[in-house]
């Protein structure tokens, strides 16, 4: 299975292509991006496996990561989806698939993220009705309004990578 293509009155989620290696490598490279998403910033080597990730995800478990970009630009904005990440997060806090985002700074503060992951969300709803989760950092305020937004309550908190993350549930 493929990512399906949703569209929003301003975005495009998309599967994500070669040629988003350069964009999603200058996104990750951002210390503002990355500040509160493991705190350093990726090689391309590591954005390069993180797409091949999001993509490999539809075919494994049937929902993945999109690529979001303007519908009238063409201009990579971000990436955002569902996940299992197996990385050892206490099941009972982190049900379902696991819903993640990230948006380069030419995004932030428009609404961008609110638009894009709502289309994520309806697209769950849609075709994976139940529950989901998310990871967020303490200081990532932004996510955490986001999340929000979307139905999330915080049901905890737990180590990731020996830092301290708040963990929300979404649904049933």
């Amino acid at each position: 299975m493929k990512a399906p293509v949703l569209e929003t009155e301003r975005l495009c989620l998309r599967p994500a292509e070669r040629a988003d290696l350069e964009p999603a490598a200058a996104m990750w490279a951002d210390e503002g991006v990355v500040r509160f998403i493991g705190g350093k910033p990726r090689s391309r080597q590591e954005v390069w496996f993180a797409l091949l990730r999001g993509a490999g995800l539809w075919a494994m478990v049937g929902h993945g990561y999109w690529v979001v970009t303007d519908r009238a630009t063409g201009e990579f904005l971000g990436e955002g989806g569902f996940a299992e990440f197996k990385r050892g997060l206490p099941e009972h806090l982190v049900p379902g698939p696991e819903a993640g985002w990230a948006f380069a700074p030419a995004a932030w503060g428009r609404g961008i993220a609110s638009e894009a992951v709502g289309a994520m969300h309806e697209w769950l709803d849609a075709n994976r009705p139940g529950i989901s989760s998310c990871v967020i950092e303490p200081a990532n305020i932004a996510s955490a309004k986001v999340a929000a937004k979307m139905g999330y309550v915080q049901t905890g908190e737990t180590l990731l990578g020996g830092e301290r993350v708040n963990t929300y549930r979404r649904g049933a």
